[in-house]
């Protein structure tokens, strides 16, 4: 139980109908979860408007409604918090009631199209190898110290983080990293937190079913480095033509990276192969075992990451030569037969073209090189001509196939991907809407020392269909596929 009035700290209030000196149980934005003396949030989502359910929070027990919408009547002894923004006021409404834990750890933010997941995991894995208590917030899962938790999203509600937040601040956790997506930053969901340090890895086509336009996109992750304090540091990959401008009216101590520029910190690519990278970062050399010019640049970003938190040069080189590739990116495995098969979560045209171009520098050119390709449903239509494109050029053959539909026809969302194809590539193309079938099409076709790539879902485990979700996991249903091919 925590006072309505220091739960309300800080938030920009327009007027109040009622008493504040009253205990709230917990803070709700959903009407579903009110119980008895609970506070209810009216927040505009993209699909549903709170306001439409306050009278249900009100019969299901909230004592407290706080809006940004003119309400028509009001319920005698209920209290009622007219608001600037309710988003806002959510988060930091959040971090009063769990006391701001936030100040209580290190918390850095990672941003960009691509690389959160890689970059956030693989500095919980450093630092927890490193002797350290350590929290993720993270696409693919949350981890309060070594105990793990499941999630829905990429920068979960602001009530979660700051509820996760405050139990690695109960466990004495002392660095947190955590993907800030641009849906949270646009949300408010980070709003309140108080973060060490922000990365920014690059920019590319994303989201803009949601954003509109690309500028609006990059104006919206340039907002979280606008935000930092001057006692918090931004590190900058300088390459992306977007960096320099994430740090324009920063407070925070820039630093940068680069593979092609002038940086701080400097990378290069030494050796790239199928068994790692050797990479050379300022004056020392390392060999990882990630693969790629794109993981190059999320290892810069982490040695920065490390080396601005205190860890020593050595240690950190030590530290990520132990570094294993995150679950669904680039994680691949060979069969008897010799045939390579490779995972990814690549599903924008930047990080395709990023995973396909790597295979190509590593492979021989003898083989045949096999991708497994669709675009979600119900998100970013603009984006599949360019990956369709994409990947008829750099492959040997291409399997067009669903990816998560949602409530679209997989098969019209097909249809834009083969609008990107040139004529000359249309030989190259195979479509094949059941995931499953592609899948196995890719392990019929492929000989000995042949490639596959199966992109665009990674590490999920299940397929989105009509507003169900199916079991559906790539890099079982491959090797279930193959495993039935050596019969």
């Amino acid at each position: 139980m925590k006072l309505l009035r220091d739960i309300l700290y800080g938030v920009s209030i327009k007027s109040v109908f009622g008493i504040t000196d009253i205990n709230i149980k917990s803070i709700q934005f959903d009407s579903r979860k009110i119980l008895e003396k609970d506070l209810f949030v009216a927040i505009r989502g993209v699909d549903d408007d709170g306001h439409d359910f306050i009278n249900t929070a009100i019969e299901k027990g909230a004592i407290v409604i706080v809006h940004q919408q003119e309400l028509e009547k009001m319920t005698e002894g209920i209290a009622y918090i007219k608001v600037e923004n309710s988003s806002k006021a959510l988060a930091i409404m959040a971090s009063n009631y769990y006391n701001h834990p936030s100040n209580n750890l290190q918390l850095i933010g990672i941003t960009g199209t691509n690389g959160k997941t890689t970059v956030s995991s693989l500095l919980y894995n450093l630092f927890i190898s490193a002797g350290y208590k350590v929290g993720l917030i993270s696409t693919i899962k949350i981890m309060v110290d070594k105990k793990m938790f499941n999630t829905n999203h990429t920068t979960p509600d602001s009530i979660l983080i700051n509820y996760y937040l405050n139990e690695m601040s109960n466990l004495g956790v002392e660095f947190c990293f955590m993907e800030v997506s641009s849906h949270g930053i646009d949300q408010f969901r980070v709003e309140g937190l108080n973060f060490k340090g922000g990365i920014f890895t690059n920019l590319s086509h994303d989201h803009l079913d949601y954003h509109k336009t690309f500028s609006a996109y990059r104006d919206v992750k340039k907002s979280f480095f606008d935000g930092l304090p001057n006692t918090a540091f931004a590190i900058l990959n300088v390459d992306d033509k977007n960096g320099h401008i994430m740090g324009q009216n920063t407070k925070a101590k820039v630093c940068t990276y680069a593979l092609k520029s002038y940086a701080d910190y400097k990378i290069q690519i030494l050796e790239n192969q199928f068994k790692g990278l050797l990479l050379k970062i300022n004056d020392f050399e390392v060999w990882t075992k990630l693969i790629g010019a794109f993981n190059a640049y999320n290892l810069a970003a982490i040695f920065a990451c490390a080396h601005t938190l205190g860890l020593k040069s050595e240690e950190i080189l030590k530290l990520i030569s132990n570094l294993d590739s995150v679950n669904g990116r680039f994680e691949f495995f060979i069969t008897e037969s010799n045939v390579t098969v490779i995972i990814d979560y690549a599903h924008t045209p930047d990080a395709l073209k990023n995973v396909l171009e790597t295979i190509n520098e590593i492979r021989t050119k003898n083989e045949r090189f096999i991708t497994v390709i669709g675009c979600g449903g119900d998100r970013d239509k603009t984006k599949r001509s360019k990956m369709g494109k994409i990947a008829s050029i750099l492959c040997s053959t291409v399997i067009f196939t669903s990816d998560n539909p949602r409530t679209e026809d997989p098969e019209l969302i097909i249809a834009d991907m083969e609008k990107g194809v040139d004529p000359q590539n249309f030989n190259k193309i195979i479509s094949i809407t059941n995931r499953k079938q592609a899948i196995k099409t890719a392990c019929q076709l492929a000989c000995p020392g042949d490639i596959i790539l199966v992109a665009g879902k990674g590490h999920e485990s299940y397929q989105e269909i009509d507003g169900n979700k199916i079991n559906f996991n790539d890099i079982k249903v491959a090797q279930e596929c193959l495993k039935e091919l050596q019969k």
